[in-house]
């Protein structure tokens, strides 16, 4: 699968190692040179320097064979702005955006593009393990755990 990534952020490096990981082809966008320094040293993708709401740089990223599109930079409206040029002029099939309010999340699905809320998920969630569901919680979070002891094993020891 070729897939495009707006913002390298810790969300945005995670799911490109992960897709990395799994054989897919990444392209991931930052504003930020810096920003590529999360990517593992054995990124096999590509990391493309530039504004991912600028249809000149999403065509160096490789949009036109994207068979997904995700923005997940920190804010909403550069996140739907990317979701939406992706979505229309581009006609990318999958396209999805972080949207941390909800209310604009919903607004948005309505036009095509998959949007998630941290605010919902997260809560949702929380929800799910305190209210003692016994499969969707306890699974997320042990999938959760598994991926950050999995991250802190990759970090030198800083305890001596």
């Amino acid at each position: 699968m070729n897939v495009v990534i707006v913002g390298c952020g810790r969300t945005g490096a995670f799911l490109a190692e992960l897709l990395n990981q799994g054989g897919d082809t990444v392209s991931i966008v930052d504003v930020e040179r810096s920003a590529f320094n999360r990517l593992p040293s054995d990124f096999k993708g590509t990391p493309v320097l530039g504004d991912g709401t600028d249809m000149d740089i999403l065509r160096q990223a490789g949009i036109a064979a994207a068979d997904a599109f995700l923005s997940l930079t920190q804010g909403d409206n550069r996140n739907l702005m990317a979701a939406q040029i992706a979505k229309k002029i581009f006609g990318v099939q999958q396209v999805f955006a972080k949207v941390n309010d909800p209310i604009r999340a919903n607004t948005y699905r309505g036009q095509g593009i998959y949007t998630f809320s941290r605010t919902t998920i997260l809560g949702t969630l929380l929800h799910a393990v305190l209210s003692g569901d016994k499969t969707i919680g306890p699974n997320l979070m042990r999938e959760a755990m598994k991926h950050d002891e999995e991250l802190s094993a990759q970090l030198p020891d800083v305890s001596r």
